[in-house]
């Protein structure tokens, strides 16, 4: 084999790497992260979980990449190692399907739809359709089909290409040689596992040996133990991903390893053990794409059947490898795995429960700010720094996951999910600094002995209300993407800045005519600066959902949006604005006069 001829293996392995990762991708795009949903959830039954990871694994053509997920499920709590353990033997089964589209290639007949179905008639087919679409889709479904089309043409190519660089084999006495010592199931098997763990894929490394077919000289005994050692290397995918994870995930990665060990072991002792007393006629018979195809198959198939029933066995077995040490604790569990990068659709949906969280955490940190404005309580003060933490830490790693996922290969709306996410990510964030801000003020007015007349305590109740209202109105929208509710924020954030206007303008009087102190005059404006801005922050998430809501492609403009509801008075929003009006800001002008009839002393305020 001369230069020219190992050039264009290698060339033809990349284009057949290549073609597989560009279709994988466009599948994933064309499934817009349904498939990882069915995976997440309909895991339940054992065998259902097998059915599952077969299609998934199917659809995605990678055993690799359902089982790094799997891990991923694992690691985040979502999905129990009981229930991974089905998943792991389906995408087993799944990833036979590559070796089966590439046995096309044995497809023989004057027919001219058989001509069609063969690779070196079916690759430029479909390369030449995926790149119609693609220059004409710019975006859609239609996009992710033809990007589908392109990598499985590719695929063939790079099949083709590598047939062709190993053809001269045929007449090679070392190459004969070398495939006779693989004949040994202990080399074999080594050599199989050794180089899929190179490529870290199965599916090529088997396409690599069906390649190898038109040699003539691979035969059943050597190519059997080449299999098997495959699909061992295949799991190395799925142990580095574990690395750093919790122990039930790595867990999960050794349930992956242990299904292929032990399937091989059986296939050894029984092929290699009842060969001397049958003699077996397929022996030494030449293989050929599609009898390795079938080869693969049934190791599966078979290895499924035999270590289904003993799932528990299997599963006790990775809890004595990966044992629990008794003063060790619990890897803090994390929705924002990295595995789940490999599919974006997945990754944006664990990004937005991370949000929702923040969204939670941020509301129960404004509550307990309102409370202590009444009451200061150290421990109360204590958990809201806590949470605080929390929310800076979420945003940091929030943002730096989102950023990695726009490295990725994403679809248009993908791309305008991310955007949407580091937005509100900011924003629940920033809802969380101005009510540390709060508990900052109420701390130096406890220090400083100041306190907020009964007046100015009526006033701040009825603006701290409608802050509260509006900041659950945003949550509420962003957490079901509510067009409905999100359309109510807008209303009530201009109600929010009549209020804070208004009560500037009331203090000031009373501070004229000396009835406030100089100090709890810059403690209540600070008071009313930062709940207005945390306002703010809750009409930026309502438009972000309304735009999300409504799916607006085109670039969303945010100030257009605001001056259109403001100006041109739609019929939502003006009926919402009305209520919120007389809810909040007649309801205060009402008892700012009741209490100007009254002594000021005497005066109890009462919440909306």
């Amino acid at each position: 084999m001369g230069v020219i001829e190992i050039v264009s293996l290698l060339g033809g392995l990349a284009l057949f790497l290549y073609g597989m990762a560009v279709m994988s991708s466009g599948l994933e795009k064309l499934s817009g992260g349904k498939l990882e949903k069915i995976l997440e959830k309909l895991t339940n039954n054992l065998l259902k979980g097998v059915f599952v990871g077969a299609l998934v694994t199917g659809l995605i053509q990678s055993s690799s990449a359902t089982t790094v997920m799997v891990v991923g499920f694992v690691n985040s709590g979502v999905m129990k190692l009981g229930q991974a353990i089905g998943v792991i033997f389906g995408a087993n089964v799944g990833t036979t399907i590559t070796s089966f589209l590439l046995s096309l290639g044995d497809i023989s007949g004057d027919n001219i739809l058989l001509k069609l179905l063969k690779p070196t008639s079916l690759a430029p087919i479909v390369c030449t359709i995926g790149i119609a679409l693609f220059i004409t889709q710019r975006v859609g479904r239609k996009r992710d089909i033809s990007q589908m089309l392109i990598g499985f043409g590719i695929l063939f190519f790079g099949m083709s290409t590598m047939e062709s660089a190993v053809y001269s084999l045929r007449d090679s006495d070392a190459f004969l040689r070398v495939v006779t010592a693989v004949s040994n199931p202990f080399i074999g098997v080594t050599v199989g596992a050794i180089f899929t763990a190179i490529i870290q894929s199965s599916s090529a490394s088997v396409g690599i040996l069906q390649a190898l077919t038109s040699t003539g000289a691979i035969r059943f005994s050597s190519a059997a133990p080449i299999i098997l050692g495959q699909n061992i290397g295949t799991c190395i995918t799925a142990v580095l991903s574990s690395i750093g994870t919790s122990k039930n995930a790595k867990r999960a990665a050794m349930i992956h390893l242990y299904f292929n060990l032990i399937g091989t072991f059986i296939f050894i002792a029984l092929l290699y053990g009842l060969n001397p007393l049958l003699k077996f006629t397929f022996w030494d018979a030449v293989m050929s794409r599609s009898s390795i195809a079938v080869f693969h198959l049934i190791f599966n198939l078979t290895s499924t059947a035999i270590l289904l029933p003993l799932n528990k066995v299997i599963e006790k077995l990775a809890y004595f490898t990966i044992k629990d040490k008794p003063s060790a604790f619990d890897t803090e569990v994390s929705l924002l795995d990295e595995r789940f990068l490999q599919s974006p659709s997945l990754a944006l949906d664990k990004s937005y429960d991370v949000v929702r969280q923040m969204g939670k955490i941020a509301i129960d940190n404004y509550r307990i700010a309102s409370e202590l404005i009444d009451s200061y309580n150290t421990k109360k003060a204590d958990i809201l720094r806590e949470q605080e933490d929390i929310l800076d830490q979420h945003e940091v790693r929030l943002d730096s996951y989102l950023i990695k996922l726009t490295n990725r290969s994403l679809a248009s709306t993908d791309s305008a999910r991310v955007s949407h996410l580091l937005h509100v990510n900011n924003d629940f964030e920033r809802i969380g600094d101005y009510t540390v801000n709060i508990l900052e003020m109420v701390e130096q007015m406890v220090d400083e002995a100041v306190s907020f007349t009964p007046r100015a305590k009526m006033e701040a109740n009825y603006i701290i209300s409608a802050v509260g209202e509006i900041l659950e109105l945003a949550y509420k929208s962003f957490e079901s993407m509510d067009l409905q509710t999100a359309v109510k924020v807008e209303p009530l954030e201009q109600i929010i800045d009549m209020m804070q206007e208004f009560l500037k303008n009331s203090h000031i009087e009373r501070l004229k005519e000396g009835i406030c102190s100089i100090e709890s005059s810059m403690h209540f404006v600070d008071l009313i600066t930062n709940l207005e801005r945390i306002a703010d922050h809750c009409s930026n998430i309502a438009v972000i959902v309304i735009q999300q809501a409504s799916r607006t492609r085109r670039e969303f403009d945010f100030h257009s949006y605001l001056k259109t509801v403001h100006e041109g008075k739609t019929p939502e929003y003006d009926s919402s604005f009305k209520h919120f009006h007389e809810k909040y800001m007649e309801s205060l002008l009402a008892h700012e006069k009741a209490a100007d009839l009254m002594d000021e002393t005497a005066f109890t305020p009462e919440l909306p």
